[in-house]
């Protein structure tokens, strides 16, 4: 039975899927990504009724990443109306899909998948409160030093995802895209910056064939972030701090306020 779940699926779903058995479920490797670029897998179980699952690993990433354990009544509101639209079940933490007569396997795997990435793009929304006051503290900046720049630009990297970083300014010197990286938790801080890792991975193409440049502004007013989490985004950009406006102003090819 679990070699004929792999078989139907390979011939439904191609190469872009695999399918492995892991402690006794069928494990399907998706091409979705969580916002830190880890793949999202979904779970078969091929007892009756044949049922496909995150087995709670969705809920698992978002905790990881979140500032309380605790969702609130708008996010709770916000998972039931995604398993509403992609017709899940959402149960003990975990997505589910029951694969009825006549359903297609394959079509179910996408809607759970779906589903997982819409509720882990959640993340996005618990964290937007801190994010956008620091960002209209940078936005006051440009103002201040004259610095021409847009804000959620959305741009395509090699891999066709878009990404939004959080300006791109331009000065006759210069063209910067940057993200800020700002939250209150230390837990949520490494998947801030995993997340603009990722994307600076896949929009490094856009630095050398425009002459753009790539710019970690991290938002140092908390103490939150580590001295690796500075380096790896050194790897694949100039990395700035909150705290030192003169030397990110010099660095975005400005004149200090």
């Amino acid at each position: 039975m679990n070699a004929g779940i792999c078989d139907t699926l390979n011939s439904q779903l191609g190469g872009l899927y695999s399918c492995a058995p892991v402690n006794g479920y069928q494990r399907i490797r998706t091409p979705f990504l969580y916002p830190d670029g880890d793949v999202i897998d979904v779970f078969v179980d091929a007892h009756d009724p044949l049922t496909v699952s995150d087995m709670g690993e969705t809920l698992r990433w978002l905790r990881m990443r979140s500032l309380s354990n605790k969702r609130s009544p708008k996010q709770e509101k916000m998972i039931q109306d995604i398993c509403m639209t992609h017709g899940l079940e959402f149960y003990k933490g975990q997505l589910n899909a029951r694969v009825q007569n006549g359903s297609n396997l394959a079509e179910t795997v996408m809607r759970v998948a779906q589903g997982s990435l819409r509720v882990a793009d959640l993340w996005f929304t618990m964290r937007t409160r801190s994010v956008e006051s620091v960002n209209d503290e940078v936005s006051t900046f440009f103002d201040e030093v004259g610095v021409s720049y847009q804000r959620g630009q959305k741009t395509p990297g090699r891999s066709g995802k878009i990404w939004t970083p959080d300006f791109h300014t331009r000065t006759p010197e210069k063209s910067s895209l940057i993200y800020v990286l700002s939250t209150g938790s230390k837990a949520a801080a490494k998947g801030v910056v995993e997340h603009v890792h990722t994307a600076w991975f896949d929009l490094s193409a856009i630095q050398r064939s425009e002459g753009i440049q790539l710019v970690s502004l991290f938002d140092d007013t908390l103490d939150v972030w580590t001295e690796s989490d500075f380096r790896l985004m050194e790897e694949l950009s100039m990395v700035a701090r909150w705290s030192n406006r003169d030397e990110f102003a010099e660095m975005i090819g400005a004149k200090a306020a």
